[in-house]
Protein backbone atom coordinates (compact mmCIF):
# COMPACT_ATOMS: atom_id res chain seq x y z
CA UNK A 1 0.00 0.00 0.00
CA UNK A 2 1.64 3.44 -0.82
CA UNK A 3 1.64 5.37 2.05
CA UNK A 4 0.66 8.92 2.66
CA UNK A 5 2.26 11.88 3.93
CA UNK A 6 1.26 13.18 6.83
CA UNK A 7 0.64 17.54 7.27
CA UNK A 8 4.03 19.12 7.24
CA UNK A 9 3.25 20.26 10.55
CA UNK A 10 3.43 16.57 11.93
CA UNK A 11 6.63 16.46 9.85
CA UNK A 12 8.13 18.88 11.92
CA UNK A 13 7.33 17.81 15.05
CA UNK A 14 8.81 14.31 13.83
CA UNK A 15 12.21 15.88 12.91
CA UNK A 16 12.18 17.75 15.97
CA UNK A 17 11.48 14.33 18.42
CA UNK A 18 14.03 12.65 16.08
CA UNK A 19 17.25 15.05 17.05
CA UNK A 20 16.44 15.54 20.54
CA UNK A 21 16.66 11.35 20.29
CA UNK A 22 19.62 11.13 18.64
CA UNK A 23 21.04 14.08 21.16
CA UNK A 24 20.26 11.84 23.82
CA UNK A 25 22.08 8.79 22.52
CA UNK A 26 24.89 10.15 21.36
CA UNK A 27 24.15 9.07 17.55
CA UNK A 28 24.21 11.59 14.82
CA UNK A 29 20.70 12.94 14.30
CA UNK A 30 18.40 11.18 11.73
CA UNK A 31 16.00 13.24 10.35
CA UNK A 32 12.45 11.73 9.60
CA UNK A 33 11.77 10.62 6.41
CA UNK A 34 8.64 11.40 5.04
CA UNK A 35 7.96 8.16 3.45
CA UNK A 36 8.40 5.72 6.39
CA UNK A 37 5.34 7.66 8.09
CA UNK A 38 2.56 5.50 7.49
CA UNK A 39 -1.30 7.36 7.90
CA UNK A 40 -3.07 5.61 10.37
CA UNK A 41 -6.32 3.53 8.52
CA UNK A 42 -9.41 2.27 9.78
CA UNK A 43 -10.76 -1.12 9.27
CA UNK A 44 -14.45 -1.08 9.10
CA UNK A 45 -16.92 -4.42 9.32
CA UNK A 46 -20.65 -4.22 7.76
CA UNK A 47 -23.13 -6.17 9.21
CA UNK A 48 -25.87 -7.60 6.59
CA UNK A 49 -29.04 -7.76 6.35
CA UNK A 50 -31.76 -9.80 5.33
CA UNK A 51 -34.25 -7.32 4.43
CA UNK A 52 -35.97 -7.28 1.22
CA UNK A 53 -36.33 -4.24 -0.35
CA UNK A 54 -36.28 -3.03 -4.44
CA UNK A 55 -33.13 -3.02 -6.40
CA UNK A 56 -33.18 -1.75 -9.84
CA UNK A 57 -33.18 -4.45 -12.81
CA UNK A 58 -34.24 -7.45 -10.62
CA UNK A 59 -36.86 -8.98 -7.93
CA UNK A 60 -40.04 -10.10 -8.77
CA UNK A 61 -42.03 -8.05 -11.56
CA UNK A 62 -45.86 -7.12 -12.12
CA UNK A 63 -47.21 -8.40 -15.12
CA UNK A 64 -49.54 -5.71 -17.10
CA UNK A 65 -52.07 -6.62 -19.27
CA UNK A 66 -52.89 -4.62 -22.39
CA UNK A 67 -49.81 -2.17 -22.23
CA UNK A 68 -50.86 -0.94 -25.75
CA UNK A 69 -54.25 -0.27 -24.81
CA UNK A 70 -54.03 1.65 -21.59
CA UNK A 71 -51.48 3.92 -20.41
CA UNK A 72 -49.72 3.31 -16.99
CA UNK A 73 -50.16 5.07 -13.92
CA UNK A 74 -47.16 6.34 -12.91
CA UNK A 75 -48.03 6.39 -9.26
CA UNK A 76 -49.21 3.28 -9.64
CA UNK A 77 -45.86 2.33 -10.58
CA UNK A 78 -44.57 3.93 -8.23
CA UNK A 79 -46.13 1.94 -5.52
CA UNK A 80 -45.00 -1.12 -6.83
CA UNK A 81 -41.45 -0.07 -5.94
CA UNK A 82 -41.83 1.81 -2.74
CA UNK A 83 -44.78 -0.82 -0.99
CA UNK A 84 -44.01 -3.99 -2.76
CA UNK A 85 -39.82 -3.60 -3.22
CA UNK A 86 -40.75 -4.45 -6.86
CA UNK A 87 -39.06 -2.53 -9.41
CA UNK A 88 -40.29 -4.34 -12.77
CA UNK A 89 -42.99 -4.01 -15.14
CA UNK A 90 -43.92 -5.95 -18.08
CA UNK A 91 -45.61 -4.65 -21.05
CA UNK A 92 -46.87 -6.69 -23.73
CA UNK A 93 -47.35 -4.40 -26.28
CA UNK A 94 -50.09 -6.14 -29.37
CA UNK A 95 -50.11 -4.97 -32.60
CA UNK A 96 -52.28 -6.83 -34.17
CA UNK A 97 -54.24 -3.92 -36.00
CA UNK A 98 -51.01 -3.21 -37.69
CA UNK A 99 -50.13 -6.89 -39.74
CA UNK A 100 -50.90 -5.32 -43.11
CA UNK A 101 -50.28 -1.46 -42.12
CA UNK A 102 -47.18 0.72 -40.52
CA UNK A 103 -47.68 1.73 -36.61
CA UNK A 104 -49.76 4.36 -36.08
CA UNK A 105 -48.17 7.59 -34.34
CA UNK A 106 -50.86 7.55 -31.77
CA UNK A 107 -49.30 3.87 -30.82
CA UNK A 108 -46.11 4.62 -31.17
CA UNK A 109 -46.65 7.91 -29.12
CA UNK A 110 -48.57 5.37 -26.40
CA UNK A 111 -45.19 3.54 -26.43
CA UNK A 112 -43.22 6.16 -25.28
CA UNK A 113 -45.79 7.62 -22.47
CA UNK A 114 -45.05 4.34 -21.08
CA UNK A 115 -41.56 4.71 -21.05
CA UNK A 116 -42.03 8.41 -19.72
CA UNK A 117 -44.42 6.72 -16.99
CA UNK A 118 -42.22 4.01 -15.68
CA UNK A 119 -38.79 6.71 -15.72
CA UNK A 120 -41.39 8.84 -13.41
CA UNK A 121 -42.02 6.14 -11.10
CA UNK A 122 -38.49 4.71 -10.69
CA UNK A 123 -39.08 1.48 -12.58
CA UNK A 124 -37.81 -0.50 -15.69
CA UNK A 125 -39.69 -2.63 -17.92
CA UNK A 126 -39.25 -5.70 -19.41
CA UNK A 127 -40.62 -4.68 -23.17
CA UNK A 128 -42.30 -7.73 -25.72
CA UNK A 129 -44.27 -7.07 -28.76
CA UNK A 130 -46.99 -9.34 -30.42
CA UNK A 131 -49.44 -9.55 -32.82
CA UNK A 132 -51.76 -12.03 -31.26
CA UNK A 133 -52.93 -13.29 -27.92
CA UNK A 134 -54.62 -16.08 -29.64
CA UNK A 135 -53.36 -19.65 -30.66
CA UNK A 136 -54.49 -18.87 -33.97
CA UNK A 137 -51.14 -17.39 -34.61
CA UNK A 138 -52.49 -14.52 -36.63
CA UNK A 139 -48.60 -12.70 -36.56
CA UNK A 140 -47.20 -10.59 -39.68
CA UNK A 141 -45.07 -11.15 -42.42
CA UNK A 142 -41.25 -10.89 -42.13
CA UNK A 143 -41.29 -8.10 -44.16
CA UNK A 144 -43.59 -6.23 -42.07
CA UNK A 145 -42.01 -7.13 -38.54
CA UNK A 146 -38.38 -5.41 -39.75
CA UNK A 147 -40.70 -2.51 -41.13
CA UNK A 148 -42.22 -2.26 -37.81
CA UNK A 149 -38.92 -2.58 -36.15
CA UNK A 150 -37.81 0.09 -38.64
CA UNK A 151 -40.46 2.50 -36.78
CA UNK A 152 -39.50 1.75 -32.87
CA UNK A 153 -36.09 1.70 -32.99
CA UNK A 154 -35.96 5.22 -32.18
CA UNK A 155 -38.51 4.89 -29.12
CA UNK A 156 -36.58 2.07 -28.00
CA UNK A 157 -33.17 4.09 -28.28
CA UNK A 158 -35.03 7.05 -26.55
CA UNK A 159 -36.79 4.98 -23.99
CA UNK A 160 -33.63 2.47 -23.52
CA UNK A 161 -32.77 4.51 -19.55
CA UNK A 162 -35.88 2.44 -18.65
CA UNK A 163 -36.24 -0.41 -20.81
CA UNK A 164 -34.56 -3.68 -18.52
CA UNK A 165 -34.40 -5.84 -21.24
CA UNK A 166 -36.68 -6.61 -24.34
CA UNK A 167 -37.88 -10.13 -25.64
CA UNK A 168 -37.33 -11.48 -28.82
CA UNK A 169 -41.36 -11.43 -29.21
CA UNK A 170 -43.06 -10.81 -32.86
CA UNK A 171 -43.29 -14.04 -33.86
CA UNK A 172 -46.42 -16.19 -33.13
CA UNK A 173 -48.82 -15.97 -30.46
CA UNK A 174 -48.13 -14.04 -27.41
CA UNK A 175 -44.75 -13.20 -29.26
CA UNK A 176 -43.88 -16.84 -27.87
CA UNK A 177 -42.61 -18.01 -31.31
CA UNK A 178 -44.20 -21.41 -31.28
CA UNK A 179 -47.80 -20.80 -32.84
CA UNK A 180 -47.72 -18.58 -35.78
CA UNK A 181 -48.93 -18.25 -39.80
CA UNK A 182 -45.76 -17.08 -40.86
CA UNK A 183 -42.80 -18.62 -39.27
CA UNK A 184 -43.12 -22.34 -39.23
CA UNK A 185 -45.70 -23.77 -36.82
CA UNK A 186 -45.87 -25.67 -33.76
CA UNK A 187 -42.50 -26.33 -33.84
CA UNK A 188 -41.97 -27.26 -38.05
CA UNK A 189 -39.42 -24.90 -39.29
CA UNK A 190 -37.94 -25.13 -42.81
CA UNK A 191 -34.63 -23.80 -43.06
CA UNK A 192 -36.53 -20.36 -44.38
CA UNK A 193 -38.87 -19.79 -41.67
CA UNK A 194 -35.19 -20.43 -39.09
CA UNK A 195 -34.00 -17.44 -41.98
CA UNK A 196 -36.85 -15.18 -40.94
CA UNK A 197 -36.76 -15.97 -37.19
CA UNK A 198 -32.99 -15.13 -37.05
CA UNK A 199 -33.82 -11.71 -39.45
CA UNK A 200 -36.00 -10.77 -36.98
CA UNK A 201 -33.97 -11.16 -33.79
CA UNK A 202 -30.93 -9.15 -35.59
CA UNK A 203 -33.22 -6.15 -36.54
CA UNK A 204 -34.28 -6.21 -32.91
CA UNK A 205 -30.85 -5.95 -31.84
CA UNK A 206 -30.50 -3.54 -34.14
CA UNK A 207 -33.08 -1.63 -33.10
CA UNK A 208 -31.56 -1.25 -29.87
CA UNK A 209 -28.25 0.44 -27.99
CA UNK A 210 -25.49 -2.28 -28.09
CA UNK A 211 -26.17 -1.89 -24.22
CA UNK A 212 -29.49 -3.41 -24.32
CA UNK A 213 -30.01 -7.40 -23.92
CA UNK A 214 -32.82 -9.39 -26.31
CA UNK A 215 -33.56 -12.62 -24.59
CA UNK A 216 -34.97 -15.45 -27.02
CA UNK A 217 -37.69 -18.19 -25.67
CA UNK A 218 -35.86 -21.54 -25.55
CA UNK A 219 -32.30 -22.51 -25.85
CA UNK A 220 -32.56 -24.12 -29.23
CA UNK A 221 -33.72 -20.90 -30.53
CA UNK A 222 -30.27 -19.18 -30.10
CA UNK A 223 -28.42 -22.62 -30.70
CA UNK A 224 -29.57 -23.27 -33.88
CA UNK A 225 -29.60 -19.39 -35.09
CA UNK A 226 -26.22 -18.61 -33.44
CA UNK A 227 -24.26 -21.96 -32.44
CA UNK A 228 -24.72 -24.33 -30.09
CA UNK A 229 -21.47 -23.21 -28.21
CA UNK A 230 -21.88 -21.43 -24.55
CA UNK A 231 -21.07 -17.80 -24.60
CA UNK A 232 -17.29 -17.76 -23.69
CA UNK A 233 -17.06 -15.79 -20.69
CA UNK A 234 -14.11 -13.34 -22.15
CA UNK A 235 -16.70 -13.01 -24.23
CA UNK A 236 -19.20 -11.31 -21.88
CA UNK A 237 -20.37 -7.75 -22.65
CA UNK A 238 -18.66 -7.46 -26.03
CA UNK A 239 -21.97 -6.52 -27.85
CA UNK A 240 -21.78 -9.13 -30.17
CA UNK A 241 -24.99 -11.19 -31.10
CA UNK A 242 -23.85 -13.68 -28.99
CA UNK A 243 -23.38 -11.85 -25.88
CA UNK A 244 -26.57 -9.88 -26.34
CA UNK A 245 -28.88 -12.64 -26.60
CA UNK A 246 -30.20 -13.99 -23.37
CA UNK A 247 -32.89 -16.09 -22.55
CA UNK A 248 -36.21 -16.58 -21.04
CA UNK A 249 -38.44 -19.07 -19.88
CA UNK A 250 -42.66 -18.84 -19.31
CA UNK A 251 -43.22 -22.23 -18.24
CA UNK A 252 -40.50 -22.58 -15.43
CA UNK A 253 -40.55 -26.01 -13.90
CA UNK A 254 -44.57 -27.28 -15.43
CA UNK A 255 -43.39 -30.20 -16.84
CA UNK A 256 -40.51 -32.41 -17.12
CA UNK A 257 -39.32 -30.36 -20.65
CA UNK A 258 -41.16 -27.02 -19.17
CA UNK A 259 -43.34 -27.55 -21.90
CA UNK A 260 -41.35 -27.64 -24.76
CA UNK A 261 -38.89 -24.57 -23.70
CA UNK A 262 -36.21 -28.10 -23.60
CA UNK A 263 -35.30 -30.23 -26.72
CA UNK A 264 -32.46 -32.20 -24.79
CA UNK A 265 -31.93 -30.84 -20.84
CA UNK A 266 -28.77 -33.47 -20.70
CA UNK A 267 -27.25 -30.98 -23.04
CA UNK A 268 -29.23 -27.73 -22.79
CA UNK A 269 -29.01 -27.47 -18.85
CA UNK A 270 -24.97 -27.44 -18.62
CA UNK A 271 -25.23 -24.52 -21.96
CA UNK A 272 -28.02 -22.40 -20.11
CA UNK A 273 -26.03 -22.70 -17.06
CA UNK A 274 -22.90 -21.12 -18.41
CA UNK A 275 -24.95 -18.96 -20.68
CA UNK A 276 -26.94 -17.41 -17.96
CA UNK A 277 -23.84 -16.19 -15.92
CA UNK A 278 -23.45 -13.10 -18.22
CA UNK A 279 -26.88 -13.02 -19.78
CA UNK A 280 -30.05 -11.93 -18.81
CA UNK A 281 -32.39 -14.95 -17.65
CA UNK A 282 -36.11 -14.32 -16.27
CA UNK A 283 -39.76 -15.40 -17.06
CA UNK A 284 -42.69 -17.27 -15.52
CA UNK A 285 -44.57 -20.75 -14.23
CA UNK A 286 -47.50 -21.59 -15.79
CA UNK A 287 -48.91 -24.57 -13.53
CA UNK A 288 -48.06 -26.65 -10.06
CA UNK A 289 -46.01 -29.83 -11.20
CA UNK A 290 -44.90 -31.51 -7.78
CA UNK A 291 -42.89 -31.76 -6.89
CA UNK A 292 -40.85 -29.93 -9.44
CA UNK A 293 -42.67 -26.90 -8.51
CA UNK A 294 -41.70 -27.33 -5.09
CA UNK A 295 -39.22 -25.29 -2.92
CA UNK A 296 -36.22 -27.60 -3.32
CA UNK A 297 -35.90 -27.78 -7.31
CA UNK A 298 -37.34 -24.00 -7.59
CA UNK A 299 -34.58 -22.60 -5.65
CA UNK A 300 -31.91 -25.29 -7.34
CA UNK A 301 -33.19 -23.91 -11.00
CA UNK A 302 -33.58 -20.35 -10.10
CA UNK A 303 -29.59 -20.78 -8.97
CA UNK A 304 -28.37 -22.87 -11.37
CA UNK A 305 -29.82 -20.74 -14.48
CA UNK A 306 -28.78 -17.44 -12.79
CA UNK A 307 -32.79 -15.52 -12.43
CA UNK A 308 -32.61 -11.64 -12.33
CA UNK A 309 -36.98 -11.75 -12.44
CA UNK A 310 -40.01 -13.62 -12.34
CA UNK A 311 -43.75 -12.99 -12.53
CA UNK A 312 -45.45 -12.31 -9.20
CA UNK A 313 -48.58 -12.78 -10.66
CA UNK A 314 -48.48 -16.01 -12.67
CA UNK A 315 -48.98 -19.22 -11.54
CA UNK A 316 -50.81 -17.73 -8.56
CA UNK A 317 -50.82 -21.48 -7.32
CA UNK A 318 -47.60 -22.27 -8.07
CA UNK A 319 -46.54 -18.91 -6.02
CA UNK A 320 -48.59 -20.13 -3.02
CA UNK A 321 -47.01 -23.30 -3.16
CA UNK A 322 -43.43 -21.36 -2.46
CA UNK A 323 -44.78 -18.95 0.31
CA UNK A 324 -46.34 -22.24 2.09
CA UNK A 325 -43.41 -24.41 1.63
CA UNK A 326 -41.16 -21.34 3.34
CA UNK A 327 -38.84 -20.05 0.03
CA UNK A 328 -40.59 -17.45 -1.39
CA UNK A 329 -38.72 -14.61 0.88
CA UNK A 330 -35.52 -16.25 -0.51
CA UNK A 331 -36.70 -16.31 -4.26
CA UNK A 332 -38.03 -12.75 -3.27
CA UNK A 333 -34.36 -11.74 -1.78
CA UNK A 334 -32.39 -13.52 -3.95
CA UNK A 335 -33.32 -12.68 -7.73
CA UNK A 336 -30.78 -11.11 -9.61
CA UNK A 337 -27.90 -9.63 -7.64
CA UNK A 338 -28.17 -9.22 -3.91
CA UNK A 339 -24.60 -7.44 -2.94
CA UNK A 340 -23.35 -6.91 0.65
CA UNK A 341 -20.14 -4.90 2.23
CA UNK A 342 -18.44 -7.28 3.96
CA UNK A 343 -15.33 -5.37 5.29
CA UNK A 344 -13.07 -2.22 4.15
CA UNK A 345 -9.99 -0.93 5.21
CA UNK A 346 -10.06 3.28 4.44
CA UNK A 347 -7.02 5.94 5.72
CA UNK A 348 -8.12 8.70 8.38
CA UNK A 349 -6.13 11.16 6.24
CA UNK A 350 -5.35 11.96 2.95
CA UNK A 351 -3.75 15.21 1.20
CA UNK A 352 -5.12 17.15 -1.65
CA UNK A 353 -3.90 15.74 -5.17
CA UNK A 354 -2.54 12.93 -2.74
CA UNK A 355 -3.40 8.96 -3.13
CA UNK A 356 -6.11 7.68 -1.83
CA UNK A 357 -6.10 4.00 -0.85
CA UNK A 358 -9.44 2.25 -0.39
CA UNK A 359 -9.61 -1.49 0.41
CA UNK A 360 -13.17 -3.35 0.38
CA UNK A 361 -14.77 -6.31 -0.53
CA UNK A 362 -18.11 -7.05 -1.66
CA UNK A 363 -20.38 -10.70 -1.61
CA UNK A 364 -22.83 -11.14 -4.00
CA UNK A 365 -26.02 -13.71 -1.92
CA UNK A 366 -28.26 -13.50 -5.23
CA UNK A 367 -28.71 -15.85 -8.01
CA UNK A 368 -27.16 -13.98 -10.80
CA UNK A 369 -25.46 -10.72 -11.55
CA UNK A 370 -26.39 -7.30 -12.91
CA UNK A 371 -26.44 -7.56 -16.71
CA UNK A 372 -26.64 -4.05 -17.58
CA UNK A 373 -23.70 -1.88 -17.44
CA UNK A 374 -23.63 -0.57 -13.87
CA UNK A 375 -21.15 2.26 -12.59
CA UNK A 376 -18.95 2.52 -9.67
CA UNK A 377 -17.80 5.65 -8.20
CA UNK A 378 -16.41 6.54 -4.04
CA UNK A 379 -18.28 9.41 -3.21
CA UNK A 380 -16.80 11.98 -1.06
CA UNK A 381 -19.09 14.33 0.95
CA UNK A 382 -17.88 17.20 3.13
CA UNK A 383 -19.52 17.15 6.55
CA UNK A 384 -19.83 20.79 7.01
CA UNK A 385 -20.83 21.88 3.30
CA UNK A 386 -22.29 18.76 2.45
CA UNK A 387 -20.30 19.10 -1.27
CA UNK A 388 -20.51 15.73 -2.92
CA UNK A 389 -16.60 14.48 -5.30
CA UNK A 390 -17.39 11.69 -6.67
CA UNK A 391 -14.07 9.46 -7.93
CA UNK A 392 -14.77 6.90 -10.69
CA UNK A 393 -13.74 3.17 -9.65
CA UNK A 394 -12.37 0.73 -12.19
CA UNK A 395 -14.32 -2.38 -12.11
CA UNK A 396 -17.31 -4.02 -13.71
CA UNK A 397 -20.16 -5.31 -11.09
CA UNK A 398 -21.80 -7.29 -13.64
CA UNK A 399 -18.79 -9.68 -12.98
CA UNK A 400 -19.23 -9.80 -9.38
CA UNK A 401 -20.33 -13.12 -9.62
CA UNK A 402 -23.46 -14.75 -7.76
CA UNK A 403 -21.71 -16.85 -4.85
CA UNK A 404 -18.59 -15.23 -4.21
CA UNK A 405 -16.77 -12.53 -2.68
CA UNK A 406 -15.16 -9.73 -4.93
CA UNK A 407 -12.66 -7.61 -3.57
CA UNK A 408 -11.88 -3.88 -4.71
CA UNK A 409 -8.64 -2.95 -4.10
CA UNK A 410 -8.36 0.91 -5.70
CA UNK A 411 -6.64 4.02 -5.26
CA UNK A 412 -8.29 6.69 -7.09
CA UNK A 413 -6.05 10.48 -6.81
CA UNK A 414 -8.02 13.35 -4.56
CA UNK A 415 -8.43 16.60 -6.67
CA UNK A 416 -5.59 18.80 -6.49
CA UNK A 417 -8.72 21.94 -5.50
CA UNK A 418 -10.60 19.52 -3.01
CA UNK A 419 -10.99 21.97 -0.06
CA UNK A 420 -9.32 20.76 3.41
CA UNK A 421 -12.25 19.39 5.65
CA UNK A 422 -13.69 16.16 6.96
CA UNK A 423 -15.30 14.03 4.28
CA UNK A 424 -17.90 10.77 4.79
CA UNK A 425 -17.01 8.21 2.55
CA UNK A 426 -20.03 6.78 0.56
CA UNK A 427 -20.46 4.27 -2.25
CA UNK A 428 -22.47 4.44 -5.62
CA UNK A 429 -23.15 2.18 -7.81
CA UNK A 430 -25.50 4.62 -10.37
CA UNK A 431 -27.29 3.40 -13.59
CA UNK A 432 -24.96 5.29 -16.01
CA UNK A 433 -28.11 6.22 -18.45
CA UNK A 434 -29.95 7.66 -14.72
CA UNK A 435 -27.12 8.77 -13.00
CA UNK A 436 -29.05 11.41 -11.16
CA UNK A 437 -31.92 9.37 -10.00
CA UNK A 438 -31.08 7.86 -6.89
CA UNK A 439 -34.16 5.03 -7.18
CA UNK A 440 -32.00 3.30 -9.84
CA UNK A 441 -28.42 2.75 -7.71
CA UNK A 442 -28.15 -0.53 -6.27
CA UNK A 443 -28.66 -0.74 -2.88
CA UNK A 444 -26.58 -2.86 -0.88
CA UNK A 445 -27.64 -5.71 1.97
CA UNK A 446 -25.86 -3.83 4.69
CA UNK A 447 -27.48 -2.42 8.16
CA UNK A 448 -27.25 1.27 8.39
CA UNK A 449 -25.58 2.83 5.39
CA UNK A 450 -28.61 3.18 2.65
CA UNK A 451 -29.26 6.64 2.35
CA UNK A 452 -32.68 6.24 0.15
CA UNK A 453 -32.66 10.02 -0.69
CA UNK A 454 -29.23 10.10 -3.07
CA UNK A 455 -29.22 6.25 -3.44
CA UNK A 456 -25.77 5.91 -1.65
CA UNK A 457 -24.40 3.33 0.61
CA UNK A 458 -22.46 5.01 3.71
CA UNK A 459 -19.22 3.23 4.20
CA UNK A 460 -19.29 4.68 7.67
CA UNK A 461 -16.13 6.19 7.62
CA UNK A 462 -14.82 9.85 7.87
CA UNK A 463 -11.87 10.79 5.88
CA UNK A 464 -9.99 13.95 7.14
CA UNK A 465 -8.03 16.01 3.80
CA UNK A 466 -5.58 17.81 4.12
Amino acid sequence: MKRLLPHPTVLNSLAVAGLLGALLVGAAPVPAQPDEVAATAAAVSYPQTGDTFANPERGLYHHTDSCDKNDFSAATLQKYRTDEGISLVMCVFYLEEFRNSPISQGQLDRLQRQFAAARSAGVKLIVRFAYTDSADGDDATKDRVLAHLDQLAPYLSAGSDVIDVVQAGFVGAWGEGYYTKNFGNAGTLTTADRANRKAVVDKTLSALPSTRMVQLRTPAYKRTMYGATALPADQAYNGTPAARLGHHNDCFLASADDYGTYENTAVEYPYLAAETSALAMGGETCGVNAPRTDCPTTLSELRMFHWSYLNTDYEPNVISGWRSGGCLPEITRNLGYRFALQNGTYPDTASRGGSLPVHLTVKNDGFAAPFNPRGLELVLRNTATSQVYRLPLTGDPRRWAPGTTTTVDRTPTLPADLPAGNYRMLLNLPDPQLPTRPEYSIRLANQGTWEAATGYNDLLHTLTVT
